[in-house]
């Protein structure tokens, strides 16, 4: 093993347990050489577990309650909160990977991410452990905000309950979304395929076609539409998602696994295929990436078409369609896009 000057000197200076900060320095680079492959799923602990009572003694006992009643229950692992669906299924995913590409490193990795302090981290491995996670790496900020380390994990996605810290990581740079629970939690999704569904505008999409017909409507999309379909539309916040998305499934199809991919992935708006199909199609042809279906629903509601798929989780930049998405079933995701809805 080669050192810098640096680690020499720490280690002749700490003797014996230089050998672990040896250990350390090597595991850290480690990591930093291997993770650039993965698709980094940030998910705050909030989100991963549902932690609905802790914080409710949080809010009204303080914290010390808090700390307290973590370490009694310790040995109890927290319930399943509302991203843990998504998690199982990229587990399912790297399951499949690994028995493709033995050593690979492109594979989804979790990251967990609290604001917690860490006397909460050993009911947060015993969960995780209860629940046959594989995930490895926890940042616990003591009540600071984790949103500065995102850039650091070469995190793909940010995935929170809390709206403020969303924004704060979309202001970054950063994929990220709120996430809401269904309305129906016994909604039943699929085990072996990970299923992930995207609007258009405002999401994978920038929202200049959507303002337009905000302040102008429809007919103006409309015609704006069709006058530039071969001018591609600009990237939206989830982009760079989709693209990690796609990465992972090209490795099935080189396998000759198209049609067994334990990834698809679904394009959902509201839209019409007459206006605005054809460059929302040629956009996606020219940044070289593909959409497993697209339904373009001409203002129709969204529901029912997501009661059907049964994603895992769905992006959206308007409350509206949250919401109803959530009233059947729908796992959604709010991805706040410009300025914040009133």
């Amino acid at each position: 093993m080669t050192r810098t000057v640096q680690q020499q000197n720490l280690f002749v200076h700490l003797g014996f347990n230089g050998l672990f900060i040896e250990i350390f320095l090597a595991t850290i680079h480690f990591f930093q050489k291997n993770k650039q492959y993965a698709v980094t799923i940030a998910v705050s602990s909030r989100t991963l577990f549902n932690m609905d009572v802790e914080q409710k003694i949080y809010e009204e006992e303080g914290l010390e309650k808090y700390g307290a009643y973590q370490q009694e229950h310790e040995t109890e692992p927290f319930k399943q909160g509302v991203a843990f669906p998504l998690v199982k299924a990229m587990m399912t995913v790297n399951s499949r990977l690994r028995n493709l590409y033995p050593d690979s490193k492109e594979l989804f990795d979790i990251v967990l991410m609290t604001n917690n302090h860490a006397q909460v981290g050993v009911r947060l491995i015993h969960s995780i452990t209860h629940y046959d996670l594989t995930i490895e790496r926890f940042c616990m900020t003591g009540g600071q905000s984790p949103i500065g380390y995102l850039k650091a994990y070469l995190t793909n996605l940010y995935l929170s309950k809390d709206g403020d810290k969303v924004r704060e990581a979309i202001e970054e740079g950063i994929a990220a979304a709120t996430m809401f629970t269904s309305g129906n939690l016994e909604n039943q999704l699929s085990d072996t395929q990970l299923k992930v569904a995207f609007d258009g505008d405002g999401v994978l999409f920038s929202d200049e076609s959507e303002n337009i017909f905000k302040k102008h409507g429809l007919d103006k999309f409309n015609e704006n539409e069709m006058e530039l379909e071969d001018t591609p539309l600009a990237q939206g916040p989830l982009k760079c998602f989709l693209e990690a998305l796609v990465k992972l499934q090209k490795k099935f199809y080189a396998k000759n696994e198209r049609m067994t991919c334990p990834i698809r992935t679904y394009l959902v708006t509201s839209g019409s295929a007459t206006s605005a199909g054809a460059r929302v199609l040629k956009t996606l042809r020219s940044w070289g990436l593909e959409i497993d279906e697209a339904l373009f629903l001409a203002g129709a509601p969204k529901g029912p078409i997501l009661e059907m798929i049964r994603p895992h989780i769905f992006f959206d930049d308007q409350m509206i369609h949250i919401e109803g998405a959530k009233e059947l079933g729908t796992i959604a995701a709010y991805v706040p896009h410009g300025f914040p809805e009133m």
